[in-house]
């Protein structure tokens, strides 16, 4: 009991243990994410010092750095943080219920359904409906594709490789008639929804922050609140129900959770690639199979990744500007499929 920090308290009857071994890792992620953010931050073609930036945090220093930092890089960086916990929090959820290690957002076809659904707006909607309604959109698109995929999956149940494979299918789908509809729509709409398709935050703004940010804080929160029943389910349904779970409602709590999170990130970045599958599996050599730990510290993880990403985008081809979208595929893509081949005969 040495290593758990007990919490308890008997008028909101919250009871629960911390691992001080997860703490210390969060506080140790934290403080990395926070160094790699400041030091994104100073980082470009004009380069800001780290004190330079405190100041501007502040209000002071010189006019040009609080210009820069305040109206371009700072957006973009909160954006980048809250879109890789986002996609890191949905995509362990979905290797949690699902129980297998190649369950990502983007692999079984969460991420393209969103996109479908967000350039369709783009096309279609834009300029009639307010901007703010992108989320919503991405995630009805999201949640219509994952039903879809379990439905097709279903056969007496649904087992985890029959679930991965008929998504990696609906994921080619969705990116074709997303294709195709770029194809068919007006020069100007099709520019925009190009950089979707490489997942970019490129030209993110505070109206991107506002938009995306409530999502993030109530439901990234709320899949921490449910961790415990991920741990469950991982146990098999007959075992969860046999301890009094409600396997089905929570399940759909989770995958709905998992389509909001995945959802409201493309529909801000695009299809950003492979932060939900890897995010989970560095998070497990930190933390631990269970996911009350997990799921913050792949929170973390994957918004280094996506700031890391995005940081090298916009300054190591300096003066072009490559989408955070590209590295994040160039790492997660030898990644699936070393996680292929290590699984290839489960």
């Amino acid at each position: 009991m040495n290593q758990y920090i007990v919490f308890r308290n008997e008028r909101w009857r919250v009871s629960f243990l911390i691992n001080k071994k997860i703490a210390f890792t969060i506080g140790i992620l934290m403080v990395l994410t926070g160094i790699v953010f400041i030091g994104g931050i100073g980082m470009g073609d004009f380069k800001i010092s780290p004190i330079e930036v405190m100041k501007a945090f502040l209000g002071k220093g010189e006019q040009m750095n609080r210009l820069v930092i305040q109206s371009i890089r700072l957006p973009r960086l909160i954006i980048s943080t809250l879109i890789g916990a986002s996609l890191a929090v949905a995509g362990a959820i979905l290797q949690g219920i699902i129980r297998n290690p190649l369950a990502s957002p983007d692999v079984i076809g969460i991420t393209g359904g969103a996109s479908i659904a967000a350039v369709g707006f783009i096309v279609f909607l834009g300029g009639k409906v307010s901007i703010q309604y992108l989320p919503l959109a991405a995630m009805l698109g999201g949640g219509l594709v994952t039903l879809i995929i379990y439905f097709l999956s279903w056969n007496k149940g649904v087992t985890p490789i029959r679930l991965v494979l008929i998504g990696i299918g609906m994921a080619a789908m969705m990116k074709a008639l997303t294709s195709l509809m770029i194809i068919l729509s007006p020069s100007h709409t099709a520019h925009q929804a190009y950089i979707w398709l490489t997942g970019s935050v490129y030209g993110a703004t505070w109206k991107n922050v506002f938009t995306l940010l409530p999502w993030s804080l109530i439901f990234i929160p709320t899949s921490f609140i449910y961790a415990r029943n991920i741990n469950i389910q991982e146990l098999g349904d007959e075992i969860a129900t046999g301890v009094g779970s409600n396997v089905q409602y929570q399940r759909f709590v989770l995958i709905c959770i998992s389509v909001v999170l995945a959802g409201s990130a493309v529909s801000i970045a695009g299809a950003v690639g492979f932060i939900g599958l890897i995010a989970p599996h560095i998070g497990r050599k930190f933390a631990g199979p269970s996911f009350g730990g997990l799921l913050p510290v792949s929170a973390l993880i994957g918004s280094l990744l996506m700031i890391l990403a995005d940081i090298v985008g916009r300054t190591a081809f300096s003066p072009l500007d490559i989408p955070a979208g590209v590295f994040t595929s160039a790492i997660g893509a030898p990644f699936f499929i070393y996680l292929l081949y290590k699984n290839r005969n489960c």
